[in-house]
């Protein structure tokens, strides 16, 4: 097993004063994507194989994402999380969001066990950190939980000229509430099997239930994608989806997957997503 050294948690103590460890797990999820998008860039653009193959040997023997005893995604190597802690820092939560590590289709039991470090750290938070909460709800399916979070953010986190108020000023808080609402419309991941990039694109992952109708225009997707989407009565009623680059392109709605083709600049609509 590999791990970075030395290191920390952010702002957060492994053991009484302690704060300094190895590999906390924010670290090695950060170099895991460091390492996969190299290897990934290497293989689109041809170039770097000796370099590429000694990234796939180390990306392998990287310290693993790990479930302590109370359920929990563990912050550190050791299993040392508590339910009495409610730092307003979640950040071994980044497995979840920004990156796509963690996904309830692909790895059922870390996402459970993200959601349980969440529900451990409470909704406390301030600036930077409660925009990141909101985006972790969304990602976690909860789009009541995530409404809440960023109505908290607004209500109570920002100044009158709708500046955030960490405080001082947070630009971070103001950049990730617009993410998480985007997150609560629309997620998406780009995968690449070695020969092809491919969109990965959740409609209406998150959708709060007070907001049962409504539209948005013009959202990117990862995978080269442009996204239109209208909803009524919590349902879709529409997406169109433009390709950019041509890429393949997977649609997910509540469980059920629509795979196709597309062609550079056309623009595919969903409507029917009968199991």
């Amino acid at each position: 097993m590999a791990c970075n050294l030395p290191s920390m948690s952010p702002e957060n103590k492994l053991y009484g004063d302690t704060s300094i460890c190895a590999g906390p797990t924010m670290d090695m999820q950060i170099i895991r994507d460091l390492f996969n998008n190299c290897i990934k860039a290497s293989e689109i653009l041809e170039i770097d194989e000796d370099f590429r193959i000694v990234l796939q040997e180390k990306v392998s023997k990287l310290a693993p994402m790990q479930i302590g005893k109370h359920g929990q995604l563990q912050e550190w190597l050791e299993d040392a999380d508590g339910p009495e802690d409610h730092h307003r820092h979640v950040s071994h939560l980044y497995g979840l969001f920004p990156s796509s590590q963690i996904r309830k289709e692909k790895t059922p039991e870390l996402f459970e066990a993200a959601k349980k470090s969440l529900e451990m750290r409470g909704d406390g938070g301030t600036g930077w950190s409660m925009a990141w909460k909101i985006n972790f709800w969304a990602r976690l399916r909860d789009g009541d939980h995530s409404y809440k979070m960023l109505t908290n953010l607004i209500s109570k986190g920002t100044y009158p000229n709708m500046f955030d108020a960490h405080p001082p000023f947070q630009i971070d808080g103001n950049f990730g509430g617009i993410s998480g609402i985007t997150e609560m419309l629309m997620q998406s991941c780009s995968e690449f099997d070695g020969t092809q990039s491919k969109g990965l694109i959740y409609l209406l992952p998150a959708l709060p239930s007070l907001l049962p109708n409504g539209y948005v225009k013009g959202l990117r997707a990862r995978g080269g994608f442009e996204v239109d989407i209208e909803w009524q009565d919590n349902k879709l009623l529409q997406a169109d989806i433009k390709s950019l680059y041509g890429n393949d392109l997977k649609v997910r709605y509540h469980g059920t997957e629509i795979v196709t083709k597309t062609v550079k600049g056309k623009t595919y609509c969903f409507m029917d997503f009968k199991p």
